[in-house]
Parts: structure tokens; sequence; C-alpha cells
């Protein structure tokens, strides 16, 4: 390969021995490893982030599996070509010869493409190797996805990924023979920010040393040089993928928890990431009323004015507004008592029978209404002692369900203590009438 091809393609590991990282999959004795090496692979599904071997692992198996090997990419192949080569697959499996099919990003692959590669998997034309960067519970068709295996790989760590830029800098094929100089420091800068992704390690590298000059025979690579290549991180977030839910959830849950520095840190992950700053308001909102709810009713003013405030002034200016949100709310005190009440009324809303509204508490918005009983016994509770009046507002067959159970957490206990007593009072009040 020539110097236009990218660093990380010219050193893409053509063996097991080559590969760095994946030591659950590809270690000595692991299941991964021994199907490549006893070139009894099965049909299988790579699971994992951007740049951390799914590609390198379906080119070790192409080159040593004694089969034919065909890839394909979700992007530029349909259904013809599809059927195109399981045709093939299938006159070669005629003559005892396997066909392995790599489908890179299979995830974009829609259900009617990816129904095309089934049948050949079931009778063992092809034996299909997908990757994909999305949860494939989600991505890939459930009858294709039980007949694969499933290996998931993981982000590579810093210290694998200072192990692949020792031995590219080393390398003669990585830079045309070009020795290069550049401190273990550096190296690992670079791996930081890598943010477990061996392609852009290797896209870095490649970066600092095409910027670097050349001392004494060798390319030297400067602190300057690397920390302006290195200036902003890319992060991991995909507004449309699994990520997004995570770190959401991450959120969500580090909120409830009351830690706001890791709800904080998750905010930043979110907003650095290019996430909408209404949709982070919102999901606050919603967390605000579910969450802390009546044991701190100011939190949802807090959380509805954040919300505003991304609205009027936008990115970057309202990352302050939703931090303080986020803040607040983490160290409010929590009651998720309106979230069950109003779950509770929703089961019975759907699962029991419409009954009418009550007589007493209808509008009696006509003559003949009036006539009919609307309304008839209603009593103002403005004007009443205690200002509860003794009228019933549930259907008949719900009378005395209860819905709403207070916390003792912040407000909340002065709620309690207020129910507590318009109970007491109802109570009497019903004795009162009973006699």
């Amino acid at each position: 390969m020539d110097e236009s091809t990218p660093l990380a393609e010219r050193m893409r590991p053509r063996s097991l021995d080559e590969v760095v990282g994946q030591e659950h999959l590809v270690g000595a004795g692991k299941l991964l490893r021994t199907l490549i090496e006893r070139d009894t692979v099965p049909s299988m599904i790579f699971w994992g982030p951007p740049g951390v071997g799914k590609t390198t692992l379906a080119g070790v198996i192409a080159r040593t599996a004694n089969a034919r090997f065909v890839t394909f990419s979700a992007v530029t192949s349909g259904i013809k070509e599809i059927k195109e080569v399981m045709s093939g697959a299938d006159e070669g499996r005629a003559f005892g010869r396997k066909t392995i099919v790599f489908v890179d990003e299979i995830h974009r692959f829609n259900k009617a493409q990816q129904d095309a590669f089934l049948p050949f998997v079931e009778r063992g034309s092809i034996i299909l190797v997908g990757a994909t960067t999305e949860n494939p519970s989600f991505e890939v068709n459930g009858a294709l996805l039980s007949r694969c295996k499933l290996f998931v790989l993981k982000p590579l760590s810093e210290d694998a990924l200072l192990t692949l830029l020792r031995r590219t800098a080393a390398d003669p094929r990585a830079f045309g023979g070009r020795r290069v100089s550049i401190q273990d420091p550096l190296l690992r800068a670079i791996a930081v920010f890598a943010n477990g992704d061996a392609r852009a390690a290797l896209s870095t590298l490649e970066m600092v040393v095409l910027n670097s000059d050349e001392k004494d025979g060798a390319v030297e690579v400067t602190e300057e040089c690397v920390r302006e290549c290195t200036a902003r991180k890319s992060l991991l977030y995909d507004k449309t993928g699994e990520e997004h839910y995570n770190i959401i959830s991450a959120l969500h849950k580090s909120m409830r928890n009351s830690d706001p520095d890791a709800a904080v840190y998750w905010l930043a992950r979110m907003l650095e990431g290019g996430e909408d700053p209404l949709y982070v308001a919102r999901r606050v909102t919603r967390f605000a009323a579910e969450d802390v709810g009546l044991a701190d009713p100011r939190a949802l003013e807090i959380a509805v004015a954040a919300f505003h405030a991304c609205h009027f002034i936008g990115m970057p200016e309202c990352t302050v507004h939703l931090a303080e949100a986020v803040i607040y709310l983490s160290l409010a005190p929590k009651s998720n008592s309106s979230y069950i009440a109003y779950e509770r009324a929703k089961r019975d809303a759907l699962e029991k029978s419409a009954e009418p509204v009550p007589l007493v508490i209808r509008n009696a918005a006509t003559k003949l209404m009036k006539e009919i009983g609307y309304g008839r016994g209603y009593r103002l509770a403005h004007y009443e002692e205690n200002k509860i009046a003794d009228i019933q507002c549930l259907p008949d067959s719900l009378v005395g369900t209860e819905y709403y159970t207070p916390t003792e957490e912040g407000v909340e206990a002065r709620i309690k203590a207020r129910l507590a007593a318009v109970k007491e009072w109802k109570a009497k009040l019903a004795a009162g009438r009973k006699r």
C-alpha cells in the first residue's frame, strides 16, 4: 500500500498475533481464537464501538479460512448483489466449497436485505459474519440473530492503544521507511485522546508525524504538535443510536441517586456530543415531576425555567442553566408518589368499566340536566367547615380507593400531614351522615 492509504488501513493486523486488545475473545485458549485457528467459524455478529477490531477480525478470518470470502457494505450493496453472491455460494456448496460473507455495518441493511441472507444461513450455503456498532437486539432481525453467535468487542484500553502506537511508530511500513522519534508520554496522550478507538489513535499519530519536522534523520514529534492535534476530543455519542439512550439513562439514574457529579458529567457528555439541549431539558423536566415531585415542588419550576432558557439562548450558553437544574434535582429530596398515583389510576381507568361521573359533581348546564339530577346535592367546599364538603367524587365501585400515598420526604411530609387531616375530617362527615 502507498502512503495515500490511511495509516490505520496500512497497519491493519494480518494475523491473530498482531491483534491488540480483545483478549477475552482472541487470547490464548479463548473461543473466537480457537474457532478461527481451527477454521470452524460459525455465522456470527461482531458488536462493538468504532475502531475496536471488528473489520480486522473479519480480515484475519478471510486470510486463514479455507473458504471463498465475500465482503458486503450495507451502504453500497442491495438485494440484487446479495442474490448474485448467494447463487454462487449455493453452487460452491454443491462442490464442497465454503463461502464466508462479511457484512460491514449490518445494522444499515433494512429488513428485506437482512431477510435475503436468512435461507442461505439456514441451509449452510454461507457463513455470515456481520459487524455492527448498534445493539443487534434492535437492529438485526431476530430470526437472523438467533442463527448467529454474538461476540461483543470492547473499547481498547489505554495500555493496548499504547502498545499499538509504539509498534506502529517503530514499523518501517508505517511511514515509508522514515524513522519516527516520539516519547512515550506523547504516545500515551494520543492513546487517552483516542478514547478506546484504534483507528482514531492511528489517524492522530499519522497527523502528528505529517506535521512534524525531520531532525538528525528522524521525524521528531514535539509536545506542542501533539497538543495541537488533540485539541478537541471526539466523543462517542450517536443521537439516534443506543448510546443516546444509555447516556440519558445514566443522567436520570445519577440524579435519582443524588449524585450531582455523575449527573453533570453525563450532561456534559450529551451536550458536548451534539445533543439537542431542548431534548435534555424535556427529560430533566419529566424527572422533576416523576422523581422529585411533591418532596420539592419548586424542582419543577426550576426545570421548566431551564427549558425556557435553553429555548431562548441555545448552546453553548444554556449549558449552565441545565447544569444548575441537574445539580438542584440531584440534591433535592426524592418522591415518586405522583408517578405511582397516576399509574394506579391509569390501571383502573383502562381495566375497569368506565362508570359515569357521579350526578352530584356533574355540571348542570341546562334546565333538563337540572331536572334529571345533575349537580343535585352539590356543596361548594369554600363555604363548608374546613373547606371540605360531604360529597362523593369517585364512581361507586371505586369509593374508598387510594391512589396517592405521600412520602415523608421534604415538603411532602407536610402534605402527608394535611392529607391525614383531610381524611379524618371526611370520616367525621361520613359518620355524621350515617347517624
